[in-house]
């Protein structure tokens, strides 16, 4: 596509995200403000189905049969783009916005530490002035907002990829807040998350301990056994577990019953499946060893990302003509206040992460990195990657917070309702809506991206990483 009109193209959708963007800023802060978490995101699902209404799109509930997933479509006929966001938040981050101390609205409440109300509020943002152009325009084609629950380990789009809701499907784009933006290099791990329960039989502890069985104690040898296991698994795997369930709080009781969730991960899926295999035999010999049963439970599964050159190509371009976001001496100060809560580690992290030199005094980035840049470092898991095996899938990652913030915490939290936010928030807005506008007007760059993405996947079966008798865990956020 010429350059003049791809120009024309951004400058059109620029506008018509400025003409919106205090309404997205209004929702992304409401959702802050009524944290919730996997599948429990009933208000924050329902404010972006009402903002869907709002701005006219047509709008569907109970996406794949989960009750917090919802999709608008706007536009007929032609290519299908869509726009992923999500809203979850995660549990015992509870902070309040503006502090650059450790502050909790509520003891061990729930808070946006991955930035998730920036993410579905721009991506719904950018959905809405592509479905404004795309009506200007007269172009045949259509723009789908999918509201993604349960991101956060619950893998709800995993899920709705299995139930055929990416099926008619062209190309999928979506983002993450991060300290610097740039188009989000396809890397990651795959994952599979399950809990191990152990049942034994509880007995007095003081008088009959001889006669009891301790569940505790199963777990307490499965955790020692896959810890013996890290030396003997590659090294780029990841193996984490919560305690879900200790069998009570008495001491001179013996616990009959205990829960623990594992999370494994790998570089792909069949590395994880392998892994799996393995710590299930570590969980039956600690049930061997403490004379219990273990069941197994699993929740859900995360494949890892499929890349696509022309896709991230048109996005850097995106990138280029917009230039990098651009941040006020405010912002700078809480910047650099919240800068001042981490430690020079984390900070060093956050430019090794993305392949950058660091700047002396740069608090907040406004330069971008470059799609030439190293892969990165450190990554985790998205149920995105189960979305990018189905359809071409590009990400952005858009600068919202303190270079060196950790993910996960609650300096994350603190800056979730910053004027740096928003301006991050607007900026990978117009990124995103100006990729989708290219693909829209452009079909041979649609014909590139689908021809990279069957060159990719080919001689590899669909990937449906969670078992098809696996239902949506719904009660993950109580504990399972």
């Amino acid at each position: 596509m010429e350059q003049a009109v791809m120009r024309s193209n951004s400058e059109e959708i620029w506008r018509r995200v400025e003409e919106k963007r205090e309404r997205f800023f209004e929702l992304s802060d409401r959702v802050w403000g009524m944290p919730e978490l996997n599948y429990a995101e009933h208000r924050s699902a329902a404010a972006h189905a009402e903002a869907l209404e709002a701005e006219g799109f047509r709008v569907t509930r109970g996406v794949a049969g989960i009750p917090t997933a919802v999709m608008g479509e706007a536009g007929e006929g032609g290519p299908v783009v869509a726009i992923l966001g999500e809203y979850d938040a995660l549990p015992g981050l509870s902070q309040e916005a503006g502090v650059a101390e450790h502050r909790p609205v509520e003891p061990n409440g729930h808070g946006h530490g991955c930035g998730h109300n920036l993410l579905g509020s721009a991506s719904l943002l950018a959905a809405a002035a592509v479905k404004d152009w795309l009506a200007a325009r007269g172009i045949q084609g259509r723009v789908r907002y999918y509201g993604c629950p349960a991101e956060e380990g619950g893998s709800a789009k995993g899920f709705m990829v299995r139930d055929g809701a990416f099926d008619d499907v062209d190309i999928a784009i979506c983002w993450h807040p991060a300290a610097f933006s740039g188009v989000n290099k396809p890397h990651s791990l795959a994952c599979l998350e399950m809990d191990f329960s152990f049942t034994g039989r509880s007995s007095h502890a003081a008088a009959a301990p001889h006669l009891g069985r301790s569940a505790l104690d199963a777990v307490e040898l499965m955790n020692v056994g896959v810890n013996y296991m890290r030396e003997h698994m590659p090294s780029h795997a990841r193996i984490h577990y919560a305690l879900q369930d200790a069998g009570g709080i008495a001491p001179n009781v013996v616990q009959g019953r205990a829960r623990v969730r594992y999370l494994i991960r790998s570089l792909t899926m069949a590395e994880v499946l392998a892994l799996q295999a393995r710590v299930r035999k570590v969980a039956q010999g600690a049930a061997l060893m403490t004379e219990t049963s273990v069941t197994d439970r699993v929740l859900s599964a995360d494949a890892e990302l499929v890349g696509n050159d022309p896709l991230e190509q048109a996005m850097e371009e995106n990138f280029l003509r917009l230039g990098p976001p651009r941040f006020d001496a405010a912002d700078k100060a809480f910047a650099h206040a919240i800068q001042a809560t981490l430690t020079p580690a984390e900070i060093d992290s956050a430019y090794r992460r993305v392949g950058l030199a660091p700047i002396p005094g740069e608090v907040l980035a406004e330069r971008l990195v470059p799609l030439s840049a190293p892969a990165p470092s450190g990554v985790g898991s998205t149920d995105v990657g189960t979305v990018s095996w189905k359809v071409p899938t590009v990400q952005a990652r858009g600068a919202t917070h303190a270079i060196g913030t950790p993910g996960h915490s609650w300096q994350i939290v603190a800056q979730g309702k910053t004027p740096a936010a928003h301006k991050g928030l607007e900026h990978v807005a117009k990124v995103m809506a100006g990729t989708a506008a290219d693909a829209l007007s452009d079909p041979a760059l649609l014909a590139r991206a689908r021809a990279d993405h069957a060159a990719r996947t080919a001689g590899m079966p669909e990937v449906f990483p969670i078992p098809k008798d696996v239902p949506p865990p719904f009660d993950m956020a109580a504990g399972g």
